[in-house]
């Protein structure tokens, strides 16, 4: 598809069409997303009809109607698939956007970026990762909120309901320039099936993290956090002398965020054995490199891991299959796993997320559709199953944790054996209470990332130098607490480019502290105000250490009763807004599953002026600081001593920090 700059320009502008697009039909080779279940009444149904179409001149409202009447019935969603533009979905180098604002420019990039075909995990549904993570509802609200970016001011804010632009309201230079909200629901209405009847309605969506706040950057975003984390879960049970060539990692999941996880290990140097049971996911991991071989028959992937351990290989390997049967059968054959996990989307058990053994994918789908209730029972039967062999394996030794995925709760819910002795807490930690939480977030280490808004590979390339010699700077005085994150994000940053990370976007991510953070944002605002470099946007993953409240994954290392709160995210989003994001947001759902979690991101251009120097010192200090106060008032110890620090750092910094009490204090009071 070949469209000149000024037709796409002209597309842009017009937003819904003068004239009725031709309908399109659905690519036969594409990677659709399951079909939804048919949950709304007769009643209901007419309903999201009569909402569809409010979109659109009541000339159309005839033929539309029985379309989408179609789609609604066909997908279980009414995804208005004939309005889809007819101009290639990528991010286009900042200026060829039409815009009056260039910030307005650079959210446009980020919403193309992704909704990319080579980033999205299904880009005709608009749906970026996790099977649900939506970026907009229908391709009607795309080109509504694509005009709205193209023709609003520096003085205007678009909000953004769920994918559903409200419209432009005047606000001020200060004021972000698009907030977004996804999901958010009075709680009582945060069931799954809640999610199903009025996302088919059209009224809210998923927008799972950084998909519906336009901050995805492919599956580079989660190879760093899953390399530091695959990294040091070998650190845990290894000798000092040892390393992880040749030792197993097994997991599952190869989708938009999963699809991480085999160059995640090629790079922290072991075998990984990633199972998928969707052929097309695993094909287009192999394809784009993020995986070395493909296999499909579980024999042959015996043999293959059996020679690997031998030769003490660093290899990653996809098996097309299911899961369950990988750790039944390395089980029976005695293949020692060192390390294992599972990245299925298990947020979303009942829809696609997870596939249960002893179906195929496509027999899966068609339960997903017709026997939901046929489907749940066999997805909880082999959740026990998976359960049971991982109960087997760590038995043997096998360091087991739960990816943040909701793996451990559903397989809680379905009846499975993974509760500890007080038949309280699980017997398997999440990666967050044994590695992220304690190593980086409560030290303030996150996923800082930023996208090159020009596009050039070589924008990337001095953006890295800039970032490896700020954080080489700070190591130097760093603390002997934090010298092994600063060293292991030296190595990363270094190595980056090599690695061939980028997917879609001039991206990069790397594991930085607010100190690290403004530091490196400053010297790219520089260099954009001296012409070395464009514009540049920032961002970060919500998976952080102050976006996200989420019990079972970002804030599970919180002990003090508050980690089912969501006060932190909140505080994140409005704080964030007000000191100089140019776009926020905040989600109910994302990574763990609606209604378990709530979290919140941002945005943020830098185009070299004195005013973005300002902007950015001012909300990266609190977009971190906020969650050290939260996790220090929670008495982690590393926290306080992050908190501690940075009041020394800033001192008009002051943060109510807690009075440690005596365990003997407590022991006969009750």
């Amino acid at each position: 598809m070949i469209t000149t700059n000024t037709d796409f320009q002209k597309q842009i502008l017009q937003g819904i069409p003068s004239e009725l697009p031709v309908k399109k039909a659905y690519p036969k080779n594409g990677n659709p997303a399951p079909k939804r279940k048919d949950i709304l009444s007769v009643e209901e149904k007419k309903l999201a009809i009569r909402n569809a179409l409010r979109y659109f001149p009541k000339k159309w409202h005839y033929e539309l109607a029985v379309e989408f009447a179609e789609e609604l019935k066909t997908f279980g969603r009414i995804y208005m698939h004939r309005f889809k533009p007819n101009y290639e979905l990528l991010a286009r180098p900042i200026e060829a956007y039409p815009a009056k604002s260039q910030q307005a420019a650079g959210i446009m990039l980020m919403i193309q970026n992704n909704l990319n075909p080579a980033v999205a995990q299904h880009p005709d549904e608009l749906i970026t990762y996790g099977g649900n993570g939506a970026v907009f509802q229908n391709w009607a609200q795309y080109v509504v909120t694509m005009q709205y970016l193209a023709t609003m001011t520096d003085e205007q804010t678009l909000h953004l309901y769920s994918g559903h632009p409200m419209g432009l309201f005047p606000s001020s230079k200060e004021a972000p320039r698009v907030v977004v909200t996804n999901g958010m629901m009075v709680p009582n209405y945060s069931k799954q099936d809640d999610w199903e009847k009025f996302n088919a309605l059209g009224v809210t969506q998923y927008g799972q993290m950084t998909a519906g706040s336009f901050m995805y950057i492919g599956p580079q975003g989660i190879v760093h956090g899953t390399t530091i984390t695959v990294m040091n879960a070998f650190r845990k049970i290894l000798e000092t002398t040892e390393n992880s060539a040749g030792k197993i990692f097994l997991t599952s999941g190869l989708g938009g965020m999963s699809g991480a996880q085999p160059k995640a290990g090629n790079i922290a140097g072991c075998i990984t054995v990633c199972a998928e049971v969707n052929a097309k996911a695993a094909t287009k991991r192999h394809e784009q490199g993020w995986v070395d071989v493909l296999i499909d028959n579980l024999n042959e992937l015996v043999i293959r891991v059996k020679q690997a351990q031998k030769n003490n290989e660093i290899i990653s390997i996809a098996f097309i299959g299911n899961i369950v049967d990988v750790w039944e059968r390395f089980d029976v054959e005695n293949i020692y796993i060192h390390v294992g996990s599972d990245q299925t989307s298990l947020h979303n058990p009942w829809s696609g997320g997870y596939y249960p053994v002893g179906l195929t994918f496509e027999e899966s789908n068609d339960l997903i559709r017709n026997n939901p209730e046929q489907f749940k029972k066999h997805v909880q039967e082999s959740l026990v199953r998976q359960a049971d062999a991982i109960n087997n394996h760590a038995a043997k030794g096998t360091y087991f944790f739960d990816y943040g995925n909701a793996f451990l709760l559903e397989a809680s819910r379905a009846g499975a054996a993974i509760f500890a002795e007080n038949k309280i807490d699980f017997k398997y930690p999440s990666y967050v209470q044994d590695i992220l939480g304690p190593m980086c977030f409560d030290y303030g280490f996150g996923p800082f990332r930023w996208v090159c808004t020009s596009g050039k590979s070589e924008d990337l390339d001095k953006t890295d130098a800039i970032a490896m010699e700020i954080l080489t700077e700070i190591m130097e005085n760093s603390p002997k607490e934090i010298q092994l994150q600063m060293q292991d994000n030296i190595t990363w940053i270094k190595n980056a480019k090599a690695n061939k990370l980028v997917v879609g976007s001039q991206a990069r991510i790397l594991y930085a502290d607010a100190e690290g953070r403004a530091k490196i944002a400053e010297a790219f605002n520089n260099a954009i105000a001296n012409g070395k470099i464009g514009a540049v946007v920032l961002g970060r993953d919500h998976h952080d250490v102050s976006g996200t409240d989420s019990p079972y994954r970002e804030t599970s290392n919180i002990y003090d009763g508050s980690k089912f709160t969501a006060d932190m995210a909140i505080h994140n989003v409005i704080g964030d807004s007000f000191r100089g994001a140019t776009w926020v947001s905040i989600h109910n759902g994302g990574g763990v599953g609606w209604g378990e979690v709530i979290n919140g991101g941002f945005g943020m251009l830098l185009d070299g002026t004195k005013d973005a120097d300002r902007r950015l010192k001012s909300m990266l200090f609190y977009d971190v600081n906020n969650g050290i106060a939260r996790r220090s008032w929670a008495r982690n110890d590393e926290a306080l001593f992050a908190i501690k620090r940075e009041m020394k750092r800033r001192p008009d910094l002051k943060v109510t920090l807690p009075n440690i009490v005596e365990d003997s204090i407590l022991k006969d009071l009750f």
